[in-house]
């Protein structure tokens, strides 16, 4: 049987190692938080406690331990009152507001990492207010910074028994696959309801889907059959676990995944990132030169900090996303935008600044 204790006990070498971050999403309704309840309490019983952060502001209740809870931090329903912000609004200013912040949740993963093998994060209900919003990149580059990141997709089984309703799944994980670029592991849940071996069957075998599509007559079903010739590549290399959240059926084989994504962070994601850092020292240093022979010779040209950098690479998806996204505001004469942007953009960058001239002492 595997267990976490196989995947540690090979990573022992040389004094405690950064532990590695599951940052769990998934569709509203897949069973993302009993997920992490269960999972939380699969680690403590094979003596590996986790680490807990819930990014949820707005769940009423959390079913497990957290030894960091977004709530305890920014009052959702305060952030909604003052801004004048709808439900949707409101989930993502508090994250922004808890991002300001991050660095300090980075210290405390980095003092736990001598007690916690593992740092389990519950992101809201609404993947995309996480996926693509300013502070989730925000929080995920820092996390991926500094420790083993993977990225637990968990899908709804019982739900994906249609191919349309399959296909459209693969393209929410590819799209995140693609944000977050990110070791990725599929996780299908409630497999105590239905078995999970006719995904993993459409997943490995083109014909078996093709066959499945092929008793739909829709438009749609023709769309998606266009689609599979292009993604099948794609999703047929992807780690797929089948887990019960209620039981706790194949939690044995995740952690076995899990492992081998570290392995694959360590070896290719690592060094790209490693190199990043690199090339934005190096971009700090030219910055700083070019600043103080601009303030010699009286030149007023710009000089870009790291932190700019990163916004004009990192945000612009984003931006654009949130112009579109008013459906919720109260008064939609004064919009979310225009309320948030001076400080949004303030501690943006002075977290960012904050963090990089951190990592590089």
């Amino acid at each position: 049987m595997a267990t976490p204790t196989a995947a540690t006990e090979s990573q022992a070498s040389g004094g405690p190692r950064p532990p590695a971050c599951l940052l769990v999403l998934g569709m509203a309704g897949s069973g993302k938080t009993t997920f992490v309840q269960r999972l939380t309490g699969y680690l403590h019983s094979q003596g590996f406690p986790p680490y807990v952060i819930n990014l949820d502001p707005a769940v009423h209740e959390v079913p497990f331990p957290a030894n960091i809870d977004i709530r305890d931090t920014v009052k959702y329903k305060e952030v909604m009152k003052q801004y004048g912000l709808g439900p949707n609004g409101g989930i993502v200013t508090s994250l922004n507001l808890f991002a300001t912040r991050f660095d300090q949740v980075m210290k405390f993963i980095e003092k736990a990492q001598n007690t916690s093998k593992y740092v389990l994060i519950d992101t809201p209900g609404h993947i995309e207010v996480f996926t693509w919003s300013a502070s989730g990149t925000i929080i995920t580059e820092a996390l991926t910074s500094s420790f083993p990141t993977i990225v637990i997709y968990v899908m709804d089984t019982s739900r994906s028994t249609n191919p349309v309703t399959f296909m459209s799944n693969m393209l929410y994980a590819c799209s995140i696959l693609y944000k977050t670029k990110l070791p990725f592991i599929v996780v299908m849940n409630k497999i105590d309801i239905i078995d999970h071996s006719f995904a993993v069957e459409w997943m490995q075998d083109f014909e078996a889907f093709q066959d499945a599509l092929n008793q739909e007559t829709t438009y749609v079903s023709n769309l998606t059959r266009s689609m599979s010739l292009v993604l099948d590549d794609f999703y047929s290399s992807l780690r797929v676990v089948g887990v019960s959240a209620v039981l706790g059926t194949g939690l044995d084989e995740l952690f076995v995944q899990v492992a081998s994504a570290t392995e694959e962070y360590e070896r290719e994601y690592r060094p790209e990132y490693e190199c990043l850092k690199k090339s934005l020292a190096s971009a700090q240093n030219m910055g700083s030169v070019a600043l103080d022979t601009g303030t010699a010779t009286g030149s007023s040209s710009l000089v870009l900090d790291p932190a700019d950098l990163i916004l004009t690479l990192g945000t612009l998806d984003e931006e654009d996303e949130e112009a579109d996204s008013d459906t919720d505001d109260i008064d939609h004469r004064v919009t979310e935008e225009s309320r948030e942007e001076p400080a949004y953009q303030n501690f943006m960058q002075e977290s960012m600044a904050q963090y990089w001239k951190k990592n590089n002492k």
